[in-house]
């Protein structure tokens, strides 16, 4: 047989390759299809009896008068169960394309299992003879919901573990030679989040000067596509749209239009400066790509902005006699107001006041500018180690961040996130160049991955790519885990506080 992907040579600059699985990726994804169905059945049982204990034991009813009968339900059950399957099934719940998608994939399940229960009411008005407890029926809808979105978010940690170790990754290569190519590669060798590997890179021509220096694994030229495909077993084509001409392109398209199972994703052409997604529409009968405005999705934007509210909500009222303490230490330690306004930036490019308590003397800005050096390195990082201008509470105050508490307000305002990347000010703008259309497609965050990985003692350099970073990667999870995991030791530490 011919060279098994597995026997190549890991890419520049990516993480060890796993294992070779001792499983086909088919026979992968029929397990997890089947585990799966087994999940998603179990946990609507338990839904639906969940539900009938409320019901009858517990005796929460919307309709009392109504008094259906307890022994009708263990049969109705069996017989719910496989319709909901059905549902999920209509829905792209088993199919491998809408699987390991976080948000849309809960979007489908919430929409499938409303489809579900408006089905039962449909046959109770056609047939006024069945009968059945409403409450019930509100009870096992929410129930399925969080159960079968718990159980579904269970099991893709456990494909994100086993991914580790080989399983679950799909063989593609990146077609192209260039730095949007080699940009790409270095994203999606994060095999726990994208869900492929890359076996190697195919040129588009001889120049193949990038690829030779980064010492990454050739595997061919575009003309030799089906043989590659054919060889390696690839399934997706990673093309970066900036290497292949049009003419090239629909060679390619050509070439692999009859072969079966194997996609073709194209770049924007804009990875390294744009993060937001593209959405496909048509003028006429021709699809164009627009580019979204915002980084996230309406969805992901609700639940980032739930959070913020009940958090901060929560945190403001608890920290209400630590807020009033330390709004009188400011006062009594030098002369001027208990908070300090920053002109910052937010989405869209729109200025906003960040609230923190005030750590600096109120004349300290005459105090740096009077110091040449101090002025320049002001400039450069916009940070000072040994600043002359912080007073003495500020800087115990800085060391553990508890200047920053009033943003709490930003946030319930939604000016800001509880997690983000950093706010700037207008003239910081020209650190990022370009990067600057990225930044702003977010809201800034109280904290963020700059904040846990080193905070001022970053470069600037370091901070933007830490920035771009979180905005390219973002989930709801990765929130959770910088909120609760890691930033209480990261504030403990006071590394980098200043």
């Amino acid at each position: 047989m011919s060279t098994h992907p597995y026997e190549l040579v890991r890419l520049a600059g990516s993480r060890s390759l796993p294992s070779e699985p001792s499983l086909s990726l088919k026979a992968q994804r029929q397990l997890f299809q089947m585990g799966l169905l087994a999940s998603d059945a179990f946990l609507l049982a338990v839904a639906f009896k969940s539900a009938f204990l409320v019901r009858f034991e517990l005796q929460v009813a919307l309709q009392p008068e109504v008094v259906p009968n307890p022994g009708f339900y263990p049969v109705l059950v069996s017989l719910l169960i496989p319709v909901w399957i059905g549902v999920f099934a209509l829905f792209g719940l088993y199919d491998l394309k809408h699987l390991l998608g976080g948000t849309a994939e809960y979007s489908r399940i919430f929409n499938a299992s409303t489809a579900g229960a408006m089905a039962v009411v449909v046959v109770t008005f056609l047939d006024p003879g069945f009968v059945i407890a409403r409450g019930w029926l509100v009870g096992s809808w929410i129930l399925s919901i969080i159960l079968v979105c718990s159980g579904r978010f269970a099991l893709r940690r456990v494909v994100y573990a086993l991914r580790e170790h080989g399983y679950f990754l799909t063989p593609a290569v990146a077609v192209g030679t260039n730095s949007e190519a080699l940009a790409l590669v270095r994203q999606l060798n994060d095999w726990r989040s994208s869900g492929v590997r890359i076996l190697g890179f195919v040129a588009t021509n001889r120049n193949i000067l990038g690829i030779e220096e980064s010492n990454a694994h050739l595997l061919g030229h575009l003309g030799e596509m089906t043989e590659i495909i054919e060889k390696y077993e690839v399934e997706e084509l990673i093309v970066a749209i900036t290497a292949v001409s049009r003419d090239k392109l629909l060679g390619l398209f050509e070439q692999v239009d009859g072969i079966p199972n194997v996609k073709i994703r194209l770049s924007s052409g804009l990875f390294e400066l744009l993060t937001t997604g593209v959405t496909v529409s048509s003028l006429g009968c021709v699809p164009f790509l627009s580019l979204n405005k915002l980084r996230l999705s309406q969805g992901e934007m609700l639940v980032k902005r739930l959070v913020d509210i009940g958090l901060s909500l929560g945190l403001l009222i608890a920290l209400s006699p630590v807020l009033v303490i330390l709004s009188v230490l400011v006062r009594l330690d030098s002369p001027g107001p208990v908070l300090y306004r920053r002109r910052v930036l937010g989405v869209g490019n729109w200025e906003f006041d960040a609230f923190k308590f005030r750590t600096m003397l109120t004349n300290g800005d005459e105090m740096v500018e009077s110091d040449s050096a101090l002025s320049f390195w002001l400039r450069q990082n916009h940070k000072l180690k040994q600043d002359p201008r912080v007073t003495r509470l500020g800087r115990w105050l800085r060391r553990y961040s508890l200047d920053e508490l009033p943003q709490l307000l930003n946030v319930l305002l939604g000016q800001m996130s509880l997690v983000g990347p950093r706010m700037i000010t207008r003239p910081e703008t020209e650190k990022y160049g370009r990067l600057k259309m990225n930044l702003l497609t977010v809201k800034p965050g109280l904290t963020g991955l700059w904040q846990v990985s080193g905070r001022s003692d970053l470069s600037y350099d370091e901070r933007v790519q830490l920035d771009m970073y979180y905005i390219r990667n973002y989930s709801v999870w990765w929130d959770f885990q910088i909120l609760f995991v890691q930033t209480p030791p990261a504030v403990l530490a006071n590394r980098g506080a200043y």
